[in-house]
């Protein structure tokens, strides 16, 4: 549904109409883009014992992963399991006869399989690129009618009616503060109970901080006052849910009194699904090819047994050593992207197949890091002191389990391993070669004339900015630290600030990290940072050349790069909600403060003009003059590049804030109407593509089994990756959502 509002307003001596996308952003389209991730030639290549290995790393992968749906939003693992109950008894194509005898029209069918189909591929019911909540393009009583006729009804009736009860409404509603996730009255997390906000965020920080604890795998619970104090519950992911265990080693757990409030450290988050994950990885050790993996496997399964991050850390270890391995895998709590405070990870877990071919070009990278480095414009005491050489691989995913899956990682992402002892990067592949495919007619706000050389370059240009952007922007840099015992990891009275020429003043303390220092811009700032060392890294010749390009593709390659992201910064508007005035994607939110700041540069280096389309709706271009890219355009990345690693490096929170935030502010003054050019964007957007990914299943041997590039597909893809155990994976899900329930500000009826 299209809903338009219009009021005129003067563009070039033009009246335009505005028209303002109100609900549409809330549906996918019937035409989304779905494709299949081809693994086919990996996965063949691999030995029987490698098979196997990654067979029972991706179970633990995607019983992990269900963990999502209870850190998305409080309906998320309702409606996961009434969309698995319905085609666990019926696949898409049977169950249509139902849907026609609902009443729904073949359009309003396929409506619903891709709804489902989002869900899965999100693991909830919200955006995992823009936060941004979906809901089914359908009326509500059909969609009902539609599961009062399935078989899965007819077989449990009860079951079925209080499974839609409990979240048809939540299921429907585009409330304000239901449109997308956030913390307090800005939106919807389950990160936090219903009763949390920044400054209870802020407030469990600190009780963390003076801990010694990480945030990573925890939620916060605010609870009845004790005794006229605040009472806030810590809660660990951890199979075992009580206090101190043998073999755990130190115990965290307990109540604490801390800045006139307590706080109670406790376990058993995501218990049941915690236990899967670690029996899996018990069975992979068995397939292990080295020492190191055995030992990652085993501090890994204790993690998630106990809850405790520094066992991840100490696998994460044994993982860095594990160099150039045949199946390449990573699991835990991750990402904070979507925690609103930043510092809270979302399960994740990948398996994966080396690419030998391409990996030889990024290990050429790695080889010139030594000598890229230097060139980046920062004085070299704001550097590592010494570049550990890390793994480089291109894989093609197997399994990627989570709300989404990305171009490509560079983890762990612990700030005292990545300083001292190491990382890894991993460009994916098949990811690439599915995800950035682009049709002509879809190209929006490109010159004509660009659009041709976009389609020929934008795969080998990403593939250069992400071999970039993971490596030598997420790798470089230091931190400045002074430790526990009052040492610094610098020389403090020599080193000078570049921006002032002054003696640095600030640094992380302690127990202090990049996220809890910069929390809810950490993400979105370092992810700037790495897209402007592979915009400033990408000019470089020998750069070029290791990923095969010279002369003239060389150029190419370059300019669309630019021109990429500065067409990025533009179609990042999506990701912006005016009425809260924030950010929902920390990617786009970088993209488009680079875009701000190259406007900023000037000189026609970069122009972006409102149009109207041949359609006669609002339409905007934006170009770039290929000749002032190594001039002005490398000058303002470099400035702007060198103020945020300062600021990095040095915490400074207050003065990160002042810029970053700046640069992020979207109005309707200025040079450009930003906020008119957001409608603009929502006006022509199209959806994000989903994946379909294939299961393994041990029959003699591992056999992988592949499914189609379509809605109905992704849905198969999903009932067949839990058969063996459905029931009661699906059981725990509600029984783990139901314990939530008193904290998420509903009640639950029983399912």
């Amino acid at each position: 549904v299209l809903l338009l509002s219009s009021r005129s307003h003067s563009s070039h001596g033009m009246a335009i109409l505005l028209f303002t996308m109100v609900d549409s952003q809330y549906f996918l389209p019937n035409d989304i883009g779905i494709s299949a991730l081809d693994c086919t030639e990996a996965f063949r290549l691999l030995s029987p014992r490698e098979k196997l290995y990654a067979h029972y790393l991706s179970r633990s992968a995607w019983y992990g992963g269900l963990a999502v749906l209870l850190q998305t939003s409080p309906e998320s693992a309702s409606i996961f399991v009434l969309l698995q109950r319905l085609f666990r008894k019926q696949p898409a194509a049977q169950l249509e006869s139902m849907a026609t005898a609902a009443g729904l029209s073949p359009e309003e069918y396929q409506a619903f399989l891709v709804y489902a189909a989002g869900l899965y591929a999100n693991m909830g019911n919200y955006k995992s690129f823009g936060d941004t909540k979906f809901i089914p393009n359908l009326p509500k009583e059909k969609l009902k009618a539609l599961v009062w006729q399935s078989q899965a009804f007819q077989d449990s009736p009860s079951e079925m009616e209080a499974l839609w009860d409990s979240c048809s409404t939540l299921l429907f509603s585009l409330e304000d503060q239901q449109k997308q996730l956030g913390l307090g009255d800005k939106g919807v997390t389950t990160y936090f109970s219903g009763n949390c906000c920044l400054e209870d965020a802020e407030l469990a920080q600190k009780f963390l901080d003076s801990k010694n604890l990480s945030a990573y795998n925890t939620r916060l619970f605010k609870n009845k006052s004790e005794e006229g104090k605040a009472s806030y519950e810590v809660r660990l992911a951890s199979a075992v849910q009580k206090g101190e265990m043998d073999g755990e080693g130190e115990s965290r757990c307990g109540r604490y009194d801390f800045e006139d409030c307590v706080f109670m450290v406790s376990r058993g988050d995501y218990a049941y699904l915690m236990k899967k994950v670690s029996e899996n990885l018990e069975k992979a050790k068995n397939h292990a090819a080295n020492e190191n993996q055995k030992r990652m496997l085993e501090e890994y399964a204790q993690s998630f047994t106990f809850g405790s991050i520094e066992a991840h850390k100490e696998g994460s270890r044994f993982w860095i050593k594990d160099k150039g391995p045949i199946v390449e895998s990573y699991i835990g709590f991750i990402e904070s992207y979507r925690d609103p405070f930043g510092s809270r990870g979302e399960f994740e877990g990948f398996v994966a197949v080396v690419n030998k071919a391409m990996s030889e070009r990024f290990a050429k990278l790695v080889s010139s890091a030594e000598v890229l480095l230097p060139e980046l414009p920062w004085p070299k005491d704001f550097e590592k002191d010494r570049f550990l050489l890390p793994d480089f691989t291109s894989l093609d995913v197997l399994t990627f389990a989570g709300s989404g899956i990305p171009a490509g990682i560079n983890i762990p992402n612990y700030d005292d391993i990545r300083q001292s002892e190491g990382f890894k990067n991993v460009s994916l592949g098949n990811v690439l070669a599915v995800a950035y495919a682009t049709q002509k007619d879809k190209l929006t706000f490109l010159d004509e004339e660009d659009k041709d050389m976009y389609i020929k370059w934008k795969g080998p240009s990403f593939e250069v900015q992400v071999g970039l952007h993971e490596l030598l922007g997420h790798g470089s840099g230091k931190l400045f630290v002074q430790d526990e015992k009052g040492n610094f990891n610098f020389e403090q009275d020599n080193v000078r600030n570049p921006e002032t020429g002054e003696q640095i003043t600030t640094w992380y303390k302690g127990n202090e990290t990049w996220d809890s220092k910069f929390s809810t811009i950490s993400c979105s700032y370092e992810e700037c940072r790495a897209e402007c060392v592979g915009l400033y890294l990408c000019l470089n010749k020998h750069v070029l050349s290791i990923f095969g390009h010279e002369d003239e593709d060389a150029k190419e390659v370059v300019y669309i790069n630019w021109l990429n992201m500065v067409r990025a910064g533009l179609l990042g508007l999506e990701f912006f909600t005016p009425e809260s005035k924030s950010w929902r994607q920390a990617h786009m939110q970088a993209r488009f403060v680079i875009l701000r700041v190259l406007l900023e540069a000037g000189e026609g280096l970069v122009n972006l003009k409102e149009s109207t389309g041949k359609d006669g709706r609002p339409d905007a271009l934006i170009t770039l003059d290929r000749s002032k890219v190594h001039t002005v355009g490398k000058a303002a990345i470099e400035r702007f590049l060198c103020k945020l690693q300062v600021i990095k490096s040095t915490a400074d929170v207050e003065g990160g804030r002042a810029l970053y935030e700046g640069y992020s502010a979207v109005s309707d003054t200025g040079s450009h109407n930003f906020l008119r050019l957001r409608e603009t964007v929502l006006l022509r957007k199209e959806a994000r593509k989903m994946f379909v990914q294939a299961n393994t299943r041990v029959k003699g041997h591992v056999e992988l089994v592949e499914y189609e590039g379509s809605a109905a597909g992704l849905i198969r893809s999903f009932t067949e990756r839990f058969a063996d155990d459905a029931e009661e994976v699906e059981a725990h899900l509600l029984e783990l959502n139901k314990r939530d329930a008193p904290c998420c500000g509903r009640s639950l009826k029983s399912v």
